[in-house]
């Protein structure tokens, strides 16, 4: 199944068979067999090819720049605005390259990096220990979808992920309209239409509860590319696109977290 998080479905690796049949150019002989026959099996690693330890090792690389630029951007005040332009520029140019380059996807993770830890720092600074909650929350979920999907009990599937991009346009749309209500003055809320009341609650927690929804199953279709990718036998370096297509999700989960955190103390 083709997933919905454009790092992996810009990628050949992920959409279509990486492996090709070998061909004889001539008729092999029977010393060339017996040869075959006696060479002991290659590991996937040996063949070059993407492993669920490399996609690890290439996506934990990735964090560890990502937070080593966040502390950055905690403790230097106004970069995250230059982080965030960057970061999105660059995952543009990653989403729309054929061929993954570890160096670019190096400098999404620093730009997004600098932007997180501002934003970061912005909410801790009027809510004293959401931070941390919102890392607690993010490990959580990431870690739940995780075990749910190697057990087999969560998969994802065509309707599913139609009704899921049904919904991420309906949240495109909302935010762009929110954002605009904000920058003219229509609501003066710190959170625009988030913050109005709905069934008992601000429209913001139950807006922000159905995002997380989405980003888990989000994480699900990146599960999914990822296995995909290992059984076809894809090139390894196709794991730096699932180091960044794992990334991407995850940042928007934190930042949907921290928001839904923010709501609900009602941004004191």
């Amino acid at each position: 199944m083709a997933t919905s998080n454009p790092a992996f479905s810009n990628s050949p690796a992920f959409t279509q068979s990486a492996t090709k049949a070998i061909q004889w150019t001539q008729e092999p002989s029977a010393q060339q067999l017996d040869e075959l026959y006696a060479r002991s099996a290659a590991t996937p690693d040996q063949m070059d090819r993407m492993t669920y330890e490399n996609v690890i090792q290439k996506t934990l690389g990735a964090f560890v720049v990502l937070l080593a630029f966040a502390a950055v951007g905690w403790f230097v005040p106004g970069v995250w605005i230059v982080g965030g332009i960057v970061g999105f520029v660059l995952a543009l140019v990653n989403i729309f390259k054929k061929e993954p380059s570890p160096a670019l996807i190096l400098a999404y993770a620093a730009a997004q990096g600098l932007f997180v830890g501002g934003i970061s720092a912005f909410y801790q600074s009027f809510m004293d220990g959401i931070v941390v909650q919102a890392v607690m929350g993010t490990l959580i979920v990431v870690g739940v979808t995780l075990a749910l999907f190697a057990s087999g009990k969560i998969r994802a599937s065509k309707r599913a992920t139609k009704i899921f991009l049904i919904a991420m346009v309906g949240y495109a749309v909302f935010s762009l309209v929110n954002m605009g209500l904000m920058i003219f003055g229509v609501t003066d809320s710190m959170f625009g239409l988030r913050g109005e009341p709905f069934l008992g609650m601000p429209l913001g927690f139950w807006l922000g509860i159905l995002v997380i929804l989405m980003a888990a199953y989000s994480l699900v279709l990146d599960f999914d590319a990822v296995k995909t990718g290992v059984q076809r036998g894809a090139p390894a370096k196709y794991g730096w696109t699932a180091a960044f297509g794992i990334m991407v999700t995850v940042i928007w989960l934190y930042l949907e977290i921290l928001r839904l955190l923010a709501i609900l103390r009602g941004g004191e």
